[in-house]
């Protein structure tokens, strides 16, 4: 009778080892899945490879030997929109559409001024008195700007006399123009000549010919 009670233990025990194997394989087959212990931490077989189970941690674990997914460096913020990166941001805020200089702060826009009002006396590169008050009031925006401004200075003559003569003395009125700005400490000015080969006027009237006779001042 005693013998009857092992057997059918046994039995009930192989039964017992055979289901939670059965359920073992079962979680395993779900996969994705980790074993922790009541401490949360993951249980291991003999080979320290970690035990699956539905329900478990879910996910890949550095510890269990798994190949961890790749974390994308984050993308460098431009916060205002203005094109420079928020790390090279002197100027951070600036309003949307702004034409910015290298470090982010605004400058004057596409600002192209005709010193024609009161022009250059024939083969003269002396700057007149309105002249110099235009030169003053573009000193006094560039200042007044938080960017950078570069300006360009470019000399115009008339059509009277060679065009090699009328080319020197184009870059002698831009020039000019460029020591006044610089007297008003303004910088960052490069100046050329086109000497007569871009005339706003004819040529053929005298009115015409005196306001060829002219800088244009561009800044960016």
């Amino acid at each position: 009778m005693k013998q009857k009670k092992i057997i059918a233990m046994l039995a009930s025990g192989g039964l017992i080892v055979g289901m939670s194997l059965a359920t073992q394989a079962l979680a395993m087959s779900h996969g994705g899945n980790k074993y922790v212990d009541s401490s949360k931490e993951m249980v291991t077989n003999s080979a320290g490879e970690c035990w699956r189970a539905v329900g478990g941690t879910a996910g890949p674990q550095k510890i269990c030997g798994d190949e961890m997914p790749m974390m994308a460096a984050p993308s460098p913020m431009d916060s205002d929109g203005d094109g420079v990166l928020d790390a090279d941001d002197r100027c951070p805020g600036t309003r949307a559409g702004a034409k910015v200089d290298r470090y982010g702060c605004e400058v004057i826009e596409n600002l192209t001024i005709n010193l024609v009002n009161d022009e250059f006396d024939f083969d003269s590169a002396v700057l007149k008195p309105e002249m110099k008050q235009a030169l003053s009031d573009l000193a006094d925006r560039v200042k007044a700007s938080q960017g950078e401004e570069r300006l360009t200075i470019t000399g115009h003559t008339d059509s009277v006399g060679p065009e090699s003569y009328n080319m020197g003395l184009s870059n002698r009125r831009a020039e000019a123009a460029a020591a006044y700005l610089e007297s008003l400490g303004i910088s960052g000015i490069a100046t050329k000549g086109m000497g007569e080969s871009s005339p706003v006027a004819d040529n053929g009237t005298k009115a015409g010919r005196a306001k060829n006779r002219r800088v244009e001042i561009e800044t960016y």
